[in-house]
């Protein structure tokens, strides 16, 4: 797989700006922030994710713990 990039313009605030220069060497920074932002993605999509589970057991209808028992042996069952 090709590794491609994309250079975007986007504001940084000053002291986050400062503490990059200051603990990242350059030539590591691109990879630091990508990793952050990769973090942070990941985390925004979980909790939406998270969310649309969340509304669709508030419509789904409630069963028992036995219910749902009785309905995965009967499913392995058919397997």
């Amino acid at each position: 797989m090709v590794n491609t990039a994309r250079k975007l313009n986007f504001m940084i605030r000053n002291e986050i700006a400062r503490d990059l220069e200051t603990l990242v060497p350059a030539g590591e920074r691109s990879k630091i922030v990508n990793e952050a932002l990769a973090r942070e993605l990941l985390s925004i999509r979980r909790r939406r994710l998270t969310e649309k589970l969340r509304l669709l057991r508030d419509s789904g209808p409630s069963l028992t713990t036995k219910e749902i028992v009785a309905i995965l042996k009967k499913d392995r069952r058919r397997h």
